[in-house]
């Protein structure tokens, strides 16, 4: 028996605002490129929030020191790491004005490409997976 071939793109649309699915998404999409597959991350919505420039208190504050003292690697770590491997970032032009987010408010270091759920879709391929979190 021919087993299918694995999905060679994963694109995974973030909608939620909640830290553990934001890390989560970044740990499946760091993960994705580590092996090879192609990887675009579509944050919208409340989860645009987590491509904000840094601020004094940084990202999951007490859950993401509790992920990082249990050898869990960290928010900052993943979003790094996700860049590093060459993972997309895209964000929601919708979910930006829906937030009053400017795009000077965005990180510099990742890339991030603006577009919507068209460009997303464009970006997806027929032989990959997509993910909702």
């Amino acid at each position: 028996m021919v087993e299918p071939a694995p999905p060679h793109k994963l694109s995974i649309v973030v909608f939620s605002g909640d830290f553990e699915r934001v890390h989560y998404a970044l740990v499946m999409a760091s993960a994705a490129a580590a092996i090879g597959r192609k990887a675009t991350l579509f944050f919208t919505m409340e989860a645009s929030r987590a491509l904000l420039k840094p601020g004094p208190s940084g990202a999951g504050g007490g859950k993401d020191r509790a992920y990082i003292e249990s050898g869990v690697a960290g928010f900052e770590e993943l979003l790094v790491s996700c860049a590093a491997l060459g993972v997309r970032f895209m964000v929601c032009e919708m979910g930006l004005r829906a937030l009053n987010i400017k795009r000077r408010e965005l990180r510099d270091d990742l890339g991030i490409e603006e577009g919507g759920v068209v460009t997303f879709l464009n970006d997806a391929s027929a032989t990959g997976s997509m993910v909702f979190i």
